[in-house]
């Protein structure tokens, strides 16, 4: 069993910064990918960032914006997100594949005023 612990939401004014983080703890033998998603109210939940294999991902909407991070040592992921925008707003969750299972986070949430 792998235990996610997200941490960093919160609210901000349209332009500022937050950074994400999640820490993985439990029984983890080789985590491949870690990504973050989110789901704002009434909508479905979207693929923001993943790192997987060296290669990253990052949805067409927050490109330039956003920055996925990963500490294999620590084995934790990190979502830096800049300029964020009132459209930004939802719930994050933190994701990673291990052993061929995901594991999701609790969700932080991140309110963006205008």
């Amino acid at each position: 069993q792998v235990q996610l612990v997200e941490s960093g939401g919160g609210l901000v004014q349209a332009g500022g910064s937050l950074r994400l983080s999640c820490a993985a703890s439990g029984s983890i033998f080789s985590i491949n990918a870690m990504a973050w998603y989110r789901q704002a109210p009434g909508k479905q939940r979207d693929l923001v960032a993943e790192t997987s294999g060296g290669s990253t991902y990052y949805l067409d909407s927050v490109k330039g914006r956003f920055t996925i991070s990963r500490d294999d040592a620590k084995n934790t992921v990190s979502l830096q997100m800049n300029s964020l925008k009132p459209e930004d707003t939802a719930v994050y969750y933190c994701n990673v594949m291990h052993l061929g299972i995901p594991y999701w986070g609790k969700g932080t949430l991140v309110t963006v005023s205008s």
